[in-house]
């Protein structure tokens, strides 16, 4: 007997919609461009301008800060889709959604009413909480923002690797605004606006992949910004921060799922044609085993980030756990698949003329950002060790 609830694990139609609509997007306007982002490592400009004209560029806004709305599923579909076209513009949905989540989770109304609709227009918005020394461990962080007692807080330091620097116009970041406070509990979040005096950036990261987005330092020297910028309660930035992750890094597991599928769409269709021994390659029991073992992995990693989006729209308590494990689980899928599809396509995966060698290179960063995946494994392990 068939259960009728099994019915409805199935993504809605609204959802398919917008796949239909983002993949037809990435096809004409963005797949295009991606070799030659990546060879002149320049923004996606023509990425930016087609997410934005398409409503696209930060679908996570709510209606009521003139977005559209989207639920943490359907944006982490967007997120795919245009991951399996070029994983640089692909951070361009993600990390609006990152840089702004602060604002979502914590911040006062005036402070959403006066940035949102900003982000939903076609301003960027970057996250500032790494620096050089404080990756992982991000208690650790040295930058300042001093409380000068007259509404206006002033911010000295840096902020490293963070990404789209230079090119959002919008940055949320943490601060230390306690010295001598308890460690972790002394830091503050606020929104930078790249036009504040004192605020700058470093020299562009000359990078392995993702050479698209610009990776750059946040500089700070004696930027002076009002106190009503704060996002959240004083000395709850820490807080607020890995809250953000626990909703982000599910975007990480959707761009991994992404960079995979273009991988395994570009080996399929290359085993097909390519001929060895008077026969498709494809007909070679050996690697019909590779491409059952890269498309079931796939579906898997899939499956987990959609679960975990699902988990993320609700706040389920065990968010923490899930959305550690779709980033984990999906980034290594990436890295396997756009590996094992560079060794289908023999030498000719090894050079530029197909794009798997890219996949591969775009892909390995999905293991280290928001998060690495050892500190993500830690993360599992405490939620369930509670």
């Amino acid at each position: 007997m068939t259960n009728p609830d099994f019915d409805t694990y199935r993504l809605s139609e609204d959802h398919e919609a917008i796949r239909d609509a983002i993949r037809d997007i990435a096809t004409d306007k963005i797949a295009p461009y991606a070799a030659d982002v990546d060879e002149q490592a320049r923004y996606p400009q023509e990425a930016h301008d087609a997410l934005v004209a398409s409503e696209f560029f930060a679908p996570h806004v709510p209606e009521e800060y003139d977005g559209v709305g989207a639920d943490a599923l359907a944006t982490c579909i967007v997120i795919e889709e245009v991951a399996r076209a070029d994983v640089s513009a692909s951070l361009i949905p993600a990390v609006n959604k990152l840089g702004s989540m602060p604002l979502m989770i914590a911040a006062s109304e005036e402070v959403k009413k006066r940035y949102l609709p900003r982000l939903a227009a076609g301003e960027g918005f970057a996250y500032g909480l790494s620096e050089r020394e404080a990756g992982s461990d991000t208690a650790g962080m040295t930058c300042q923002a001093r409380d000068n007692g007259d509404g206006t807080f002033t911010l000295n330091g840096g902020k490293a690797w963070i990404t789209n620097a230079g090119v959002a116009e919008l940055y949320t970041v943490m601060a230390v605004t306690d010295p001598g406070g308890r460690r972790g509990a002394n830091v503050t979040a606020f929104v930078v606006e790249k036009s504040d005096p004192g605020f700058g950036f470093g020299e562009k990261e000359r990078k392995l992949g993702i050479k698209g987005s610009p990776t750059r330092e946040l500089l700070f020297d004696n930027c002076t910004i009002p106190e009503d910028r704060m996002v959240g309660a004083r000395g709850e930035g820490l807080k607020v921060a890995l809250k953000t992750l626990d909703h982000t890094r599910i975007t990480i597991g959707a761009q991994a799922v992404g960079v995979a599928q273009g991988a395994l769409d570009v080996a399929l269709a290359y085993v097909k044609e390519r001929k060895q021994f008077g026969k498709a390659i494809a007909e070679f029991q050996g690697l019909q085993f590779m491409l059952a073992d890269m498309a079931m992995e796939l579906e898997a990693a899939r499956q987990l980030v959609y679960v975990a989006a699902a988990k993320s729209e609700r706040h389920d308590r065990d968010l923490s756990f899930f959305g550690a494990a779709a980033k984990c689980f999906a980034s290594d899928v990436a890295m396997k698949v756009t590996t094992d599809a560079v060794q289908l396509l023999g030498g000719a995966g090894y050079v530029k003329d197909f794009p798997v060698e890219r996949m591969m290179r775009d892909a390995k960063i999905t293991q280290i950002y928001e998060g690495t995946n050892q500190i993500q494994r830690i993360v599992m392990a405490r939620q369930l060790l509670r």
